[in-house]
Order: C-alpha cells, then sequence, then structure tokens
C-alpha cells in the first residue's frame, strides 16, 4: 500500500512487522525497511496511524 506523506509517496510492504509509535514519529518495519513518519502534531500522528492499521 502507498501513503502520501508531506508531498512524498511512501510504499509498505505488506506484511507489516512492526509499528513504533511516540508523540510525533511513526517508524513502519516492513519486509523490504523501515521507515520514519515525522509529524508536527498528535493529531497527524493518530490520523496517519488510522490510516496505516485501517488499510
Amino acid at each position: 500500500m502507498s501513503f502520501k506523506h508531506n508531498g512524498k509517496i511512501y510504499s509498505i510492504k505488506s506484511p507489516v512487522q512492526s509499528i513504533s509509535v511516540n508523540k510525533h514519529n511513526i517508524v513502519v518495519t516492513d519486509q523490504k525497511c523501515s521507515q520514519l513518519f515525522s509529524f508536527k502534531n498528535v493529531n497527524e500522528t493518530k490520523c496517519f496511524l488510522a490510516r496505516l492499521v485501517n488499510g
């Protein structure tokens, strides 16, 4: 699945091996690599995580 964030398109391959979350960052590890997503506020973080989990 692909996500657009800050003008860039990120591809996350299924299955996702791990998701790490703190207030302003999400790290997603899939079969290919780990990717860091940084956000300006907690609401953006929560929205992105919801999109990621609900696919």
